[in-house]
C-alpha cells in the first residue's frame, strides 16, 4: 500500500493533492492502551508494524496492523468524543455493510467494535494498493469493471437506503454559492437550471456507493479493483458511480466521453442525464472548494477544486460551452 510516486496530473494549472499522501491520521502509538490491546486480541498476536493508509481527506486511525505471527489485518478507529463526525461515519459503514452480499469484490468486515469512546472495525487485509494517478487504462477498466459486477449484484437496491435525489439535495445550493461568489462565471444559469433536473436523472433502484474515487480502490493479487469505504451508499441509477469515477480520468486527459460509450452501464444512458449529474457535481464541488481548510484534512479544499475545474471542463465540452 506504498503510495505511488506519479502525481495526478491538474486541469487549469491548478497544483494536484499529493497522491497517497493527503491524510492527517492518528498513528498506532497514540491509541489508548486498552484499545491496542483490544485491537491485538481480534488480530490474535501482537502488532509488530502497523503501516498507515495514506490516502483520503479524514483522519481516522486507518493502518494495515501485523501482528507477530504475521496476521494482517485493516483497522479503522475514530473517538467519539474527539472525531465524532467520523465516528458516526464508522457506524454507518458497518450498518450499510451490513446490506451487502457475501462475494462481492469488498473487503470483508470481519469484526466491529463500539463502546462509549470509540467506533472500530477490523477488515481483511487486501494485499494490493491503490491505482495509479494519473490514470491508466488498465488499472481503470479494472475499476470499471467493479462497479458493472457491483451494480449487478445491487439491484434492487434496499429499500431503507435513502434515494440519491434524497441524499444530494443540498448539492442544488452550490450554484446559489457561485452567483453570490462569481456571478460571471459563464453558462452559470444553464448550469444551474440543468442541475434542478438530478431527481429524474440520477433515479433507479441500484445501490451506488457515491464515492468511488481511485483512493476508495485496491487492486487485489488476483486482478480485481476492491471498493471500499462504504460510508454513504444510496439507491439511484445504476451507472451513476461510473460516471463519478471517470471525472477524474477526464481530468487527467482521458476520453471519458468514449468510455461512456463503450462501458455496459453507461452506453445506453440518456447524454442528458449525464450532463445533469455533471452539473450537480460542478456546483457542489465550486461552493465546498471555497469554504476553509479544516485541520485534520489539509489537503480536502485543493482535491475539491481539482474536481470542481474537472467536472466543469467536461460539462462545458460536452456541453460545447465556451
Amino acid at each position: 500500500m506504498s503510495p505511488s510516486t506519479r502525481q495526478p496530473q491538474s486541469p487549469a494549472g491548478l497544483e494536484p493533492v499529493p497522491h497517497g499522501r493527503t491524510a492527517r491520521r492518528l498513528d498506532w502509538l497514540l491509541l489508548p492502551p486498552m484499545l491496542r490491546r483490544l485491537i491485538e486480541g481480534r488480530l490474535g498476536s501482537p502488532v509488530i508494524d502497523a503501516a498507515s493508509a495514506g490516502t483520503g481527506f479524514t483522519p481516522g486511525f486507518a493502518s494495515v496492523l501485523t501482528g507477530r505471527d504475521g496476521q494482517k489485518l485493516f483497522v479503522k478507529a475514530a473517538s467519539k468524543k474527539a472525531q465524532k463526525p467520523f465516528a458516526d461515519s464508522y457506524q454507518e459503514e458497518v450498518r450499510k455493510l451490513s446490506l451487502l452480499p457475501a462475494g462481492l469484490p469488498v473487503p470483508r468486515l470481519l469484526w466491529s467494535h463500539e463502546d462509549d469512546l470509540w467506533v472500530v472495525l477490523g477488515f481483511e487485509h487486501v494485499a494490493g494498493p491503490n491505482p495509479e494517478r494519473p490514470w491508466n487504462r488498465r488499472e481503470l477498466d479494472a475499476c470499471l469493471d467493479t462497479l458493472e459486477v457491483l451494480a449487478d449484484a445491487l439491484t434492487p437496491a434496499p429499500r431503507s437506503l435513502r434515494a440519491f435525489s434524497e441524499e444530494f439535495e443540498d448539492a442544488l445550493a452550490g450554484w446559489g454559492h457561485v452567483r453570490r461568489t462569481a456571478p460571471d462565471w459563464p453558462h452559470l444559469e444553464d448550469a444551474a437550471a440543468l442541475a434542478t433536473r438530478f431527481a429524474e436523472a440520477t433515479a433507479g433502484n441500484t445501490l451506488v456507493h457515491t464515492d468511488a474515487r481511485d483512493d476508495n480502490f485496491l487492486l487485489s493479487p488476483d486482478g480485481r479493483a476492491m471498493l471500499c469505504d462504504w460510508n454513504w451508499p444510496v439507491r439511484g441509477a445504476a451507472w451513476i458511480d461510473t460516471a463519478l469515477l471517470l471525472v477524474s480520468a477526464h481530468g487527467e486527459g482521458i476520453d471519458a466521453d468514449a468510455v461512456l460509450a463503450e462501458r455496459r452501464l453507461t452506453k445506453d444512458v440518456d447524454p442528458e442525464h449525464v450532463d445533469v449529474l455533471l452539473a450537480l457535481l460542478a456546483g457542489y464541488f465550486l461552493e465546498h472548494r471555497d469554504h476553509p481548510t479544516p485541520n485534520s484534512s489539509p489537503y480536502l479544499r485543493i482535491h475539491q477544486s481539482w474536481y470542481a475545474e474537472a467536472t466543469w471542463d467536461w460539462l462545458a465540452g460536452r456541453r460545447g460551452w465556451s
